[in-house]
């Protein structure tokens, strides 16, 4: 499928074409972010919601002009609005306590992970657990919570579009380690 007529397929909601057009263009979006904020997580959360800010507006993007300019454009405003927010809130992340800013995620298996391990599915969620921790949030809410998009996007306080984009990017980067072995 070529660009055009995958932008011209996700106008009208083909999530093939959303999927084609993510594919296609998330090492630039990236690229170009991770140049910016010099941060892998940064520029990873960045590309996710340019996306997802992309794929909402889809039916504003004007075929006279590069749909990867029209991306990086996005980007870049939104990387420009996380800044001023950044600003802002200074004072508020200087009054953090201690306890705060140490608070580290315990990542040891839950009584559920051991479940599925004893039901053979160790070796797909040691992959998982390869995943950086919003991937594998996004998978287990999905595939094992069997939450709804909508759901997921309550839990995580995130629009749909996010949750979206982050589940196709988490399937790909798990397809892409599962076939590595």
């Amino acid at each position: 499928m070529e660009i055009k007529d995958a932008i011209k397929k996700a106008k009208n909601n083909d999530q093939k074409a959303f999927k084609q057009l993510l594919n296609t263009y998330w090492d630039q979006v990236y690229g170009f972010q991770l140049k910016r904020v010099e941060n892998e997580n940064d520029a990873e959360d960045i590309t996710i919601q340019t996306f997802s800010k992309a794929f909402d507006k889809i039916e504003t993007f004007d075929e006279k002009y590069t749909f990867s300019t029209w991306l990086i454009t996005i980007s870049k405003n939104i990387h420009i609005d996380i800044v001023r927010k950044e600003k802002n809130s200074i004072k508020h992340a200087l009054s953090r306590t201690d306890e705060e800013v140490y608070n580290v995620l315990d990542e040891t298996p839950s009584v559920e992970d051991k479940l599925i391990t004893e039901q053979n599915l160790a070796k797909l969620l040691r992959d998982i657990k390869k995943l950086k921790p919003h991937y594998q949030e996004v998978i287990n809410l999905r595939y094992f919570q069997e939450y709804s998009y909508k759901e997921i996007s309550e839990e995580l306080n995130e629009p749909i579009n996010n949750v979206k984009v982050k589940l196709l990017r988490a399937k790909k980067l798990l397809a892409e380690i599962i076939q590595k072995k």
